[in-house]
């Protein structure tokens, strides 16, 4: 069956604000995820953010350049393998989807505030977009509240 597809249309918050309120979202639909960047300082950014990104909570995660990464819930990569059986692929900063229905889910995040990164995240959404396949666009409201528009 061919995965959904959801864009997020950063414009007031970025990455390191929005991925860990989905991330609990997915664990607590009983997910596992996979984050995807070519970033590096991006990913080592988000394992430190993810122990302490609420003073009462973290979120459980590992690297999968580290020790055992078919054990991590959330697991940080830099490419699409998926040892630890993830049904959630959240990709940042460009990354594309190699096997997007290996997932149950994709989630593709963009800024936008980067023209290019707008006009990619267009291709690709061209390219996902088929007749058996939900794709999904998310955009951010004044509010901050995410808000489905297409």
């Amino acid at each position: 069956m061919p995965a959904d597809i959801w864009f997020y249309h950063l414009e007031r918050s970025g990455p390191e604000e929005v991925l860990p309120e989905l991330l609990e979202k997915t664990l607590a639909k009983g997910w596992r995820a996979l984050v995807r960047s070519g970033d590096a300082e991006r990913l080592a950014s988000l394992d430190q953010s993810l122990w302490t990104w609420r003073e009462t909570s973290f979120l459980p995660h590992g690297r999968a350049d580290q020790a055992e990464p078919e054990r991590q819930p959330v697991l940080l990569a830099s490419d699409e393998a998926n040892p630890n059986q993830a049904q959630c692929l959240f990709l940042l900063d460009g990354a594309v989807p190699d096997a997007p229905d290996a997932f149950e889910r994709v989630i593709v995040m963009f800024d936008g505030q980067d023209e290019s990164a707008v006009n990619a995240a267009r291709r690709l959404w061209k390219q996902l977009s088929t007749a058996e396949r939900t794709v999904s666009y998310w955009r951010q409201s004044p509010e901050g509240r995410w808000e489905k528009k297409a």
